[in-house]
């Protein structure tokens, strides 16, 4: 009877894990004119000092930093669909406009090429020639 207690049990905590929902990024950012911070240089120079660890960072931009290799690591699964939108749009941005920035950021957080690769076709469906 233990057994078969321990038994129960142990599913209904399996299926308690399974059940609950898949968390995801605060949505706290997502109404951020991504426009009008793109073009302050400003903030972006600050963004990319604590990106780059070479500046103090903002509480906003310390949870950027924090989640960004989660994100590329799991093709933003995490994410909702306006911050998969802001996130092309700041990519595009950066290769298009600010492509020393965008090497200095893909060579600390993309090192080894892996996630080049893994977005490649993505970058083409965009048209960003990677």
């Amino acid at each position: 009877m233990a057994r078969v207690l321990l038994l129960l049990s142990l599913a209904g905590v399996i299926a308690l894990a399974l059940a609950k929902p898949e968390e995801k990024y605060t949505t706290k950012y997502d109404n951020i004119n991504l426009d009008d911070f793109l073009q302050n240089a400003r903030l972006m120079n600050k963004t990319m000092g604590c990106l780059m660890d070479q500046g103090g960072c903002t509480a906003d931009i310390e949870q950027l930093k924090k989640v960004l290799p989660d994100a590329l690591k799991n093709e933003c699964s995490k994410c909702s669909e306006k911050q998969k939108e802001g996130a092309r749009k700041v990519i595009r941005f950066l290769f298009e406009n600010k492509k020393d920035d965008f090497e200095k950021l893909e060579k600390k957080y993309d090192p080894e090429g892996v996630y080049r690769q893994q977005y490649k076709d993505l970058a083409a469906k965009e048209g960003i020639k990677i």
